[in-house]
């Protein structure tokens, strides 16, 4: 069994794309420093997830329905945001998903027999960090799930209030 710290970080895509790239936003580029902060002051583990797409991305059904190249791996814009990767240490693990939700990523969590809660931070509210909560809750329904508002930013400001309000309703804690 791992015994993984008690209380986890997952920091959802903090990438360039989503941040100042093809997908970014200003909402995106105003959460960079509340995320670092918390990452600095975070009394656990700290985990990191990146969407990663081939150069064949427009021929998936995610890029079928969202036709812009990002998050392309090895990219300038897969990599994470600059001031957040000088937060990372070498112990911090980074998830590569392919998908909006990483299964492993829970697989990861639920070997952790002693965690008390999984606290979000990241982007998209309303696709990647949404996606990751409800399956974290799935794996692991009795441990504490959080998502920090102030750390997060959707594709509109309105599709980030109806996805933290969705997350309410599945007993995700709103912080």
């Amino acid at each position: 069994m791992n015994q993984l710290a008690k209380k986890v970080l997952v920091v959802v895509d903090m990438q360039q794309d989503f941040i100042n790239g093809a997908l970014g936003t200003k909402e995106a580029e105003a959460i960079v420093d509340n995320v670092a902060e918390v990452i600095k002051t975070f009394d656990g583990e700290v985990i990191f997830t990146r969407d990663t797409h081939t150069d064949k991305y427009l021929e998936t059904q995610e890029g079928r329905n969202l036709p812009v190249l990002h998050c392309v791996k090895d990219s300038e814009g897969w990599q994470l945001d600059r001031k957040l990767a000088s937060l990372r240490t070498d112990d911090m693990k980074i998830f590569d998903k392919p998908a909006f939700g990483s299964v492993a990523l829970a697989e990861y969590l639920k070997e952790n027999t002693a965690l008390e809660s999984v606290t979000f931070a990241g982007l998209c509210t309303d696709i990647c960090v949404i996606s990751n909560a409800l399956l974290i809750k799935a794996f692991l329904p009795e441990a504490e799930i959080k998502v920090i508002e102030k750390c997060c930013a959707g594709v509109t400001p309105k599709s980030h209030q109806n996805a933290l309000e969705a997350m309410k309703m599945c007993q995700i804690k709103i912080v």
